[in-house]
């Protein structure tokens, strides 16, 4: 059996902070690889071989390690190797049996540590290679948010998109080069934050919610004013009932055809950072509006611009189907049905004669579960209020 790749976790305390363990590992290798600040760390008297890595790092990490296979490699990594880091790739990529990992305190552990806070009851979001928005779902009052930062520009970022959603007031930590000589760590309200900071740095959030804040919860049925849309919107009541049928679970996939808004898409995305949606929409317009929705409320769905259901030819096997437009159009039940694998949901929901008369044809034949949802709103008349219905919504679910 070929030398397994051993990883080392190291923190900016550098080469005093490694166990007896790690610092062995060091001195037998004959390859070291990593960043170019984690390689200086690393004494000079330490023989390996220190390669520094390309990028983009994913395209040249298998040749990179096939290029010095047979040989002592050691790979260098921030904090624990597994959490957030080349640990689990490495692993991924060789097989748990080709890997070594002897971890070091995570930049989080470091960081709960510093500000007193319990570490199972804290949020941790990475930023690293991802836009600031995904940190919006998390924006909740009272939660404890520890966000690893992409450089020395992540704090003013958090800290604007804090004040924008109306957490002016949250106090914003940033932790500096955590457990090395020069670690800093300084805290101000997100509505104040002006520093200068190193590019190593770790934020925490205690969220406080200004008077006037939006509650944004991730339950499913946010206001419908949440969405910017021309009126092609699964209304809130009825997308709190739609949800409930296709079952958000974390690490499945949504197609949500027809994805207007884009509503549907965005909360099952919100229910679990691990839920991934696909939205189909033909109207470029449309498909800017979702776009810009999905970004707005933190979260990555994925927008294919086409016509249902030739657009769906090719798209990753979906675990639950959302079909809110075009269900009429020739075909798009059966490539629907035919896409999911056992245990998919199918869900469809109509407003107009014709969608239910389709509806009714297949659930006669496929069975499921069978709906009319009617809701009503209060609103003036005259003087004083009454209720003005809402179209009713047919709403068949089935499970495959």
């Amino acid at each position: 059996m070929p030398e397994p790749v051993t990883v080392v976790g190291i923190g900016a305390d550098g080469w005093e902070g490694l166990s007896p363990v790690a610092q062995r590992a060091l001195v037998a290798a004959q390859v070291l690889m990593g960043s170019t600040r984690q390689l200086g760390l690393v004494p000079d008297d330490v023989a390996g071989e220190r390669i520094a890595w390309p990028s983009p790092l994913s395209e040249a990490l298998p040749g990179l390690l096939e290029a010095h296979g047979g040989r002592q490699v050691v790979v260098l990594a921030s904090g624990d190797p597994t959490f957030h880091g080349i640990g689990t790739t490495l692993t991924r990529l060789l097989g748990v049996d080709a890997v070594r990992v002897i971890p070091h305190p995570s930049s989080v552990s470091l960081a709960c540590a510093r500000l007193g806070w319990p570490q199972d009851q804290v949020q941790v979001i990475s930023l690293v290679g991802q836009p600031v928005e995904l940190v919006h779902p998390h924006i909740q009052p009272g939660r404890r948010l520890v966000v690893l930062s992409w450089g020395a520009h992540t704090p003013a970022e958090v800290a604007g998109l804090l004040v924008a959603r109306g957490y002016g007031s949250s106090a914003v930590t940033v932790l500096e080069q955590l457990g090395g000589p020069s670690e800093r760590v300084r805290t101000a309200p997100a509505a104040e934050w002006s520093y200068d900071v190193d590019a190593l740095n770790v934020i925490g959030v205690q969220c406080e919610a200004d008077a006037d804040a939006p509650l944004l919860s991730t339950v499913p049925g946010l206001p419908d004013d949440a969405y910017e849309n021309d009126g092609q919107l699964t209304k809130r009541e009825v997308r709190a009932v739609t949800l409930s049928r296709l079952a958000p679970v974390p690490g499945q996939l949504l197609w949500d055809v027809g994805g207007g808004a884009g509503s549907i898409a965005i909360e099952w995305s919100r229910h679990h950072p691990t839920c991934r949606a696909i939205a189909i929409e033909r109207d470029p317009d449309r498909a800017k509006r979702l776009d810009r929705n999905s970004s707005a409320l933190g979260v990555a769905v994925r927008t294919v611009l086409g016509k249902a259901p030739a657009a769906l030819e090719g798209l990753e096997t979906p675990d639950a189907i959302f079909v809110g437009g075009g269900a009429t159009a020739p075909g798009m039940i059966e490539t629907c049905w035919n896409a999911l694998a056992p245990g998919g949901r199918l869900v469809l929901n109509g407003v107009t004669l014709e969608t239910e008369t389709l509806i009714a044809r297949w659930y006669g034949e496929l069975g499921g579960d069978l709906i009319r949802l009617d809701v009503q709103r209060a609103s003036p008349v005259g003087t004083m209020t009454g209720w003005r219905p809402a179209m009713p919504v047919t709403i068949w679910s089935v499970t495959k």
